[in-house]
């Protein structure tokens, strides 16, 4: 169970996702006992046992599941004979197991403008790992984003080197001109970040990403960014933009039928917020 315990806590510090299974309850011989734990990471690896066999396998299915969906499950598992003639496992009792996601999405935003200190304090109320990077010290404060997990002063060109992005995170590009935007781009395609969206009017986002295609970026660059960013809410202030991509990051995170295969959520109307 420690290292269960300690998995999971690795698991929230690098803004990862994964399910643990605990078994709450047991009838009769069974091969995980009551407090039985497995963690299932999102790339299908675990730590831990519920008790091995078959059964041990359907949970696995379920924790993936519920690493899709984000959303618990409770459910109840019975030995039948052909179970036990199946694994030669010496039990044929019944138990059940609750299954909780556990990892909340990182938010990495490039950019330390009122965008950013918007945005930051509504994710803040979802209690999402937030990481705020601007190339200003004046701007790149623990001071300026008092709710953000963490707030690193780094040049754009540079600006996630080092960071364990994992495709749980979502990065924000919102700075203060084009050129800082393409080097932030440029920077968030080099990562595996589930969801990149980025800020300004369609002639913005047209220029920088043709800037990319002839400096040698791939033709379907625009496929894996979501731009211009947030739900199309009517938003003008920064307040109304942050609370329209929030709204976005939270259907990115929830409902994982509406992605596309680059994990950008697909069929959804497309903001028109502005520089």
């Amino acid at each position: 169970m420690l290292e269960v315990l300690q998995e999971a806590v690795q698991i929230l510090e690098t803004g990862q996702r994964a399910a643990i299974a605990t078994i709450v309850s047991t009838t009769g011989s069974t091969p995980g006992k009551d407090g039985a734990k497995m963690l299932v990471r999102e790339d299908g690896s675990t730590v831990g046992t519920v008790g091995g066999g078959c059964t041990e396998s359907d949970i696995w299915r379920k924790c993936m599941e519920v690493i899709s969906s984000g959303t618990p499950m409770r459910e109840s598992f019975r030995l039948t004979a052909a179970t036990v003639a199946e694994t030669g496992l010496l039990c044929g009792g019944e138990f059940e197991v609750y299954i909780e996601p556990i990892g909340t999405p990182w938010v990495i935003i490039l950019g330390g403008g009122h965008i950013a200190g918007a945005l930051c304090e509504v994710l803040s109320t979802l209690q999402w790992r937030v990481t705020v990077i601007d190339d200003r010290s004046d701007f790149a404060n623990s001071k300026r984003f008092p709710t953000a997990s963490q707030v690193l002063c780094r040049p754009f060109g540079v600006c996630i080197d080092g960071l364990e992005i994992s495709p749980n995170a979502c990065v924000v590009i919102a700075t203060r001109g084009h050129q800082h935007d393409e080097l932030a781009l440029s920077k968030a395609l080099e990562s595996t970040a589930g969801y990149i969206g980025l800020i300004g009017s369609r002639g913005k986002i047209g220029a920088i990403l043709k800037s990319l295609r002839a400096r040698g970026a791939e033709a379907s660059i625009a496929e894996r960014v979501r731009a211009p960013i947030g739900i199309p809410i009517g938003s003008r202030s920064p307040e109304e933009i942050a609370i329209s991509i929030a709204a976005e990051l939270i259907c990115h995170h929830r409902r994982p039928e509406t992605r596309d295969s680059s994990g950008t959520p697909a069929n959804l109307p497309v903001g028109e917020t502005q520089d």
